[in-house]
């Protein structure tokens, strides 16, 4: 690894670096399986505990209401007190919360255990996703980031797989179920001690000592501060992602991730439903159905991850958000269609969002400063939980209302919203150094998408 320049920034990838992918990616991994576990979970919940529409819509938006909460506190957090306490700290909350699930015995206590499970995986996706980039060389960045989400969807398929296997275990197997998570996470844990502090988020704190034992931790014994670009003393403060020059980031960030998680989690949450409505019955259907939805969703994952850093952020976000306003429309606005179509569309909808939704971890952690990084992914975490918790709970309504075509339009629509937002506000942070990238007004960002 060159002495000259940036260390991290221009760094080739190394064993490390995979490593903290690996270990980094167990919380979007367990956020993809908890949303998918509830779906099939309610399939014996549902009859067991003799659930209404409006329990079924709060089971269903609480995980994401806890996100909501566990983004917006803990993301300020982990930039104030550091990201490798936290690293370790919510892994344990979700371990616990999980477990409890298993002994619930009225509708009201799984709400409030899967409110506190969802708050412990918002606390994880501003916590593991800084300290991953703030690793991560400049050329790779964007791979390796969203590599790491793309897990996200292999959790949601093993949910399935482990749904279909539990499936005979009789009318208390959402029980199990619930708290199958908590496998994943002492997992998790267990890799994930003995992980650095990032060497950035120290000297922003003017931790020098401990930046340099961190940097030889990671890298070596032969290399120290002196190898990485300084970084600007700072103070951590809430309010600065509110304030120019990053209010127009926050904004950028906080709707386009709204758009995609409002159908993503509405589809995911109720994938059975969904599969039922439109005539697909039988557990071949409403399994094997809602698992190659999710496997199809990884599959999207391969493409974008090579895309992201061959087209440039910005390319990949507006034809994503295109495709899949016209994939989820097509049920919507063509009557009669057959329940083959209405399974093509959210197909092509599971490829196109697989393909782009790791944008939401890799633009909020390039755009933002070390000082508020953590911050800034917790707060588009947060505001784009409010969107998906809503389109979680009305889902059930909705399918009962306008059936699947008139459910999949409201997607389609805010799909389009995400669209109008991605061609306006997108901006292209493609092989630009973490610093430079944070740092750089909005004037100059935007002339980089046009150059």
């Amino acid at each position: 690894m060159p002495h000259s320049g940036h260390l991290i920034d221009d760094a080739p990838i190394t064993a490390f670096h995979r490593k903290l992918t690996v270990f980094s990616s167990g919380g979007p991994f367990i956020d993809g399986y908890a949303l998918s576990i509830i779906g099939v979970a309610l399939i014996t919940l549902q009859p067991a505990m003799d659930l209404s529409s409006t329990e079924l819509g709060l089971i269903g938006a609480a995980s994401l209401i806890g996100i909501f909460v566990g983004g917006g506190l803990f993301g300020y957090l982990t930039d104030r007190i550091g990201r490798h306490l936290m690293y370790i700290v919510d892994l344990l909350a979700l371990a616990v919360f999980s477990v409890l699930s298993a002994f619930a015995g009225e509708p009201w206590q799984i709400i409030v255990l899967r409110f506190l499970l969802g708050v412990a995986i918002g606390a994880d996706y501003p916590i593991a996703t800084s300290l991953l980039a703030e690793f991560l060389p400049k050329k790779q960045r964007g791979r390796y980031l969203g590599g790491m989400f793309v897990v996200w969807a292999l959790g949601a398929a093993v949910a399935y797989v482990v749904g279909f296997l539990l499936r005979d275990c009789g009318s208390d197997a959402w029980r199990l179920l619930l708290a199958s998570p908590a496998v994943f996470a002492v997992i998790t844990l267990i890799a994930r001690l003995g992980t650095p502090e990032s060497p950035r988020w120290l000297l922003s704190k003017g931790r020098r000592e401990e930046a340099d034992a961190a940097i030889k931790q990671a890298f070596g014994p032969q290399y120290g501060v002196d190898d990485l670009t300084e970084e600007n003393v700072a103070t951590t403060s809430f309010t600065r992602v509110f304030k120019r020059p990053y209010l127009r980031r926050t904004v950028f960030v906080s709707v386009f991730w709204t758009a995609q998680v409002i159908p993503l989690f509405a589809v995911y949450t109720f994938a059975p439903e969904l599969m039922s409505s439109f005539g697909l019955e039988g557990d071949s259907n409403l399994y094997g159905g809602s698992l190659i939805i999710a496997l199809l969703f990884v599959v999207g994952g391969i493409p974008g991850l090579y895309l992201v850093e061959r087209i440039g952020r910005r390319a990949l976000l507006v034809w994503s958000f295109a495709i899949i306003a016209v994939a989820l429309a097509v049920p919507a606005v063509v009557p009669g269609v057959p329940p083959l179509v209405f399974f093509l569309a959210l197909a092509v909808f599971a490829l196109a969002s697989g393909a782009s939704s790791f944008l939401e971890i890799v633009y909020p952690n390039e755009l933002f400063p070390t000082e508020v990084r953590a911050t800034a992914v917790g707060v588009g975490t947060a505001m784009s939980r409010i969107g998906s918790a809503g389109g979680t709970y009305l889902m059930p309504m909705a399918l009962t209302a306008l059936g699947p075509g008139g459910a999949l339009g409201i997607g389609a629509a805010v799909t389009l919203v995400g669209l109008l937002v991605a061609v306006f506000m997108a901006p292209e942070t493609r092989n630009v150094g973490l610093t430079d990238c944070a740092t750089s007004d909005d004037q100059t960002t935007t002339t980089k998408v046009t150059s």
